[in-house]
């Protein structure tokens, strides 16, 4: 007597259905406008930046240390990058508010990781754009502010200075990505989030040291990347950053699962 055929049992990875939309958020948003227009723009003002200080320098022998350039770039690059960086974060998944029932209702992912899968993606998109364009324009600068008698940029304090930032947008696109989970449109979730933005800034302005305030952080961006920074705030800086990003991420999870889609 023949025996049976043996019985192929098939497993299911749940990670699969966050894989899957962790990747498509990605290939999708490197090829969005928003994410093309926002590398070209920083490219272009960096660029443009340094040949002017480079031409001042050159002919008007105005010189400026490679750590000074460097913060006043840093500069640009945030504040520059900022608004693009909202549309990315608050259209995460206000954009696909069409389309959200369908994957959720048909696909077989929950909403925790139809969230948790965009979160991440934007958080990756963002931060490592971020930092690849910052060491890039921090290598140009060293090269095209090199002096023997001041050569003062830090490979330490590059590294902190990129990662200071770069945990400061993170909390940015947590937000972000959290006030478009919960509005009903990309419009209003950018509107309410600029708000929360200037409010929170405008408020930390006012607060005395040591209680950071983003103009001053921005301005001691020179003195980091000579090295000269304090372990205690640094560490103080990403702890925050973890607890609020932390923050964003449970908040987003808990209205988005309780929201009709």
């Amino acid at each position: 007597m023949d025996a049976s055929p043996p019985v192929v049992t098939v497993r299911f990875n749940r990670l699969l259905p966050y894989w899957a939309v962790f990747q498509t958020d990605l290939r999708l948003t490197a090829r969005s406008w928003v994410y093309r227009l926002w590398v070209l723009m920083t490219v272009l003002a960096a660029a443009g930046l340094l040949l002017y200080r480079v031409g001042l320098h050159k002919e008007a022998g105005l010189f400026q240390s490679a750590a000074a350039q460097s913060g006043d770039l840093f500069r640009l690059m945030v504040v520059g990058s900022l608004a693009l960086i909202v549309v990315l974060a608050v259209s995460a998944i206000s954009a696909e508010r069409g389309t959200v029932a369908d994957s959720v209702l048909s696909r077989g992912i929950s909403r925790y990781q139809y969230f948790l899968a965009k979160w991440h993606a934007r958080l990756v998109v963002v931060t490592v754009t971020f930092a690849v364009l910052a060491f890039v324009m921090l290598l140009a600068s060293y090269f095209l502010f090199k002096d023997d008698s001041q050569t003062d940029l830090s490979l330490t304090g590059g590294l902190v200075a990129v990662c200071a930032v770069c945990a400061v947008l993170a909390v940015i696109v947590s937000w972000g990505v959290t006030i478009g989970a919960l509005s009903n449109g990309t419009v209003l979730g950018i509107t309410v989030f600029w708000l929360v933005l200037y409010g929170s800034g405008f408020l930390l302005s006012l607060l005395p040291e040591p209680w950071p305030s983003p103009e001053r952080q921005l301005s001691r961006l020179k003195f980091v990347l000579q090295g000269q920074y304090n372990p205690a705030v640094l560490t103080q800086l990403l702890v925050g950053c973890g607890i609020l990003s932390a923050a964003a991420a449970v908040v987003g999870l808990v209205g988005f699962s309780k929201r009709d889609v």
